[in-house]
């Protein structure tokens, strides 16, 4: 049971319950205080001493449900089978007098032959125990897996078997025992499609946002789009737990003597408490403009993702969306959830044809301000102008009055330049200009900025 509980944990894990070693331990003593007799009261010790969430639960919940579920075996079923009977009470059918060949069979072809289900369901979860089946990870190794666990249970005596019965002109029992076979493997494919789907699903999972991160988020198919909004979730979920703990460390600087002498009157100068000398740090500031026309409509979605968890990581963040002209955004972000204030942004000023010049100049003449020698300002967009006047010239002075100008683009370098592109010109003006093509590329250039300002 203590092998079995072990495998639990790392199929919970898989699910996406966060099991600690300290929280494993725990409900193992809770386990070995209220059995494993009961189920309910098993899955229920579990709920209450692993899941930490709605989410968990129910995750560890389907995860319990499958884990210890008990597939029913498939029967053999010929058509002049008349073994029914024995196979309702689990008592072994009866043998044919004189029938030599069968009293040579091997363990597992009796085994087969008697239709004991319990007996048989052991045999398989002992096959599996013996083949390692907890460590399937990909889909590609369900054959694999079913043929360790046949091999340890001895399907090649089976097989033999199978060959004597033929041989020795008894087709009735042969055909029984195929039939028995038959169903033995498809018992066994059922409990390694099981096992897949309990240890596999961590690592198809991976598998699976690899790619997305790796694919372009302009060409994401219509039915990706969930998958990976959910990848973008979990990206702003990682730059919250990396970047929004307070630091436990500071700089302290210089020893500060004359504080620490003070400090420590009480104890005759002896420096039992320190003083030091820290320096003043200005408070950093982040100006995100984000490019929602229609150009890059199929991508905003995962820029304002991106920018809402930058609200919930830096301290001082105004936002600003724009197309034909700009708005900002920052109290939408700061007070609904991800979803609710991407489809109200995009409502207001998304799909639009884009004029950046426009944009540039409704930031110049209402939010220049808000630019200090303490602001990075990043730019969202593919620089795409329509033609019109790019703007340029709010461009530089935005830059002067920054500390530094970064640029995302979602287009590729090769496309930098071409048709109505603009990015040659405004890269003029940039500190750092990054491709974000990708959901990989966008996670490093947010990460990089946010680290800046730790």
């Amino acid at each position: 049971m203590k092998e079995n509980l072990h495998r639990f944990f790392r199929a919970a894990r898989g699910a996406g319950v966060r099991v600690s070693p300290a929280e494993s331990i725990d409900a193992m003593r809770a386990v070995a205080q209220v059995g494993v007799s009961d189920r309910s009261i098993l899955r229920d010790t579990f709920l209450l001493t692993l899941a930490k969430s709605e989410d968990e639960k129910k995750a560890l919940g389907d995860c319990f449900d499958l884990f210890f579920a008990h597939p029913e075996l498939s029967q053999s079923s010929p058509a002049n089978d008349q073994s029914e009977p024995a196979m309702q009470d689990n008592t072994p059918p009866p043998q044919s007098s004189g029938d030599e060949p069968a009293e040579n069979l091997g363990p597992l072809a009796e085994m087969l032959l008697s239709q004991d289900r319990a007996e048989i369901a052991t045999a398989i979860a002992n096959a599996s125990s013996t083949a390692s089946l907890s460590d399937i990870r990909y889909f590609t190794q369900r054959g694999l897996f079913s043929a360790r666990i046949l091999d340890a249970m001895g399907i090649a005596r089976l097989r033999d078997d199978l060959d004597e019965l033929l041989t020795a002109s008894n087709p009735a029992l042969a055909e029984r025992l195929q039939a028995a076979t038959d169903a033995l493997r498809e018992n066994v494919r059922e409990a390694v499609s099981q096992a897949l789907l309990l240890y596999g699903r961590e690592e198809a999972e991976n598998l699976r946002n690899e790619i997305l991160r790796n694919a372009p988020l302009s060409r994401i198919e219509p039915r990706q789009i969930e998958q990976m909004r959910a990848l973008i979730r979990q990206i702003a979920r990682r730059l919250r737990e990396r970047y929004s703990k307070p630091r436990k460390r500071q700089r302290r600087g210089h020893l500060d003597v004359r504080r620490t002498m003070r400090r420590n009157a009480a104890w005759g100068g002896v420096p039992f408490l320190t003083a030091w000398k820290r320096r003043k740090r200005d408070r950093p500031k982040i100006v995100a403009l984000c490019d929602v026309s229609g150009s890059v409509a199929r991508v905003s979605d995962f820029f304002l993702l991106l920018i809402h968890s930058l609200h919930e990581v830096v301290s001082d963040v105004r936002s600003f969306a724009f197309s034909g002209h700009l708005i900002e955004v920052s109290e939408i972000l700061e007070s609904k959830t991800a979803e609710e204030a991407m489809t109200e942004i995009m409502s207001k000023v998304g799909f639009g044809s884009s004029d950046y010049g426009g944009s540039f100049a409704d930031f110049e003449r209402q939010w220049m301000e808000c630019v200090t020698p303490q602001t990075t300002v990043i730019v969202l967009g593919d620089a795409r102008s329509n033609n019109l006047d790019p703007g340029t010239d709010v461009v530089r002075r935005i830059a002067e009055r920054a500390k530094r100008l970064v640029w995302l683009n979602p287009e590729g370098r090769m496309t930098w330049g071409w048709g109505d592109s603009e990015m040659p010109r405004y890269q003029t003006f940039c500190n750092v200009v990054r491709q974000c093509a990708t959901a990989q590329q966008l996670e490093r250039a947010v990460s990089d900025i946010v680290a800046a300002h730790q």
